[in-house]
């Protein structure tokens, strides 16, 4: 038996941070996993960041209510759940995810979740699990299941590299080069075709 992990940001969403750095006018707050590998260290330097410019949860989930799935995510989701379970694995947040999981039909979804103060400050955040996207996948294995997995930046090389069959998605070209053996596909068609063939094999 198949499950299907994807990851969110990237694969079937655009970008969270990148989306509240254009609303904010706060460049520094493009950086993301596909820059920077160490998430702990990101998501410090980027609560700090908010911190600085007083800004909280009411303001991102703002822009969040205006982001909607990329072109053709939610027909490939909805396809590729028809074939296989699907999970969605992401270092986001629950507070941030629930909006985007509606719009893509109410997929199933591991994440993490945020510590806010009452005045809407984000003072920190829980991860679910340590490498939660590694050890969500090797948990997976561990009750009887064939992991395939897609994701496009750093935090998902290990769930890919450690799954029957994993792939690179609209990656960057330096993620590319430095794992030319991970096949990597640019639109929906090509990524459904390889974990169709994966499952029939």
């Amino acid at each position: 038996m198949y499950i299907t992990c994807l990851d969110l940001e990237g694969v079937l969403v655009p970008e969270i941070w990148i989306a509240f750095s254009k609303a904010s006018g706060i460049p520094e707050l493009k950086k993301t996993t596909r820059d920077e590998p160490d998430y702990d260290k990101l998501m410090k330097w980027r609560l700090g960041i908010l911190k600085e410019h007083g800004l909280g949860l009411k303001e991102i989930q703002e822009t969040i209510a205006t982001i909607d799935p990329m072109p053709g995510a939610k027909e490939f989701l909805d396809e590729l759940r028809s074939l296989t379970q699907v999970i969605i694995i992401s270092d986001t947040f629950q507070e941030f995810a629930t909006p985007l999981m509606k719009k893509l039909g109410w997929p199933t979804i591991f994440c993490n979740s945020l510590e806010v103060a009452e005045n809407g400050e984000i003072t920190g955040y829980k991860m679910r699990c340590e490498k939660s996207k590694l050890t969500t996948v090797k948990a997976l294995q561990s009750i009887g299941y064939e992991t395939i997995a897609s994701g496009d930046s750093y935090n998902d090389l290990g769930m890919i590299q450690a799954s029957k069959a994993g792939f690179l998605f609209r990656s960057t070209q330096k993620i590319k080069d430095d794992y030319p053996e991970l096949p990597a596909f640019e639109s929906y068609d090509e990524l459904l075709d390889a974990i169709k063939k994966e499952i029939r094999d």
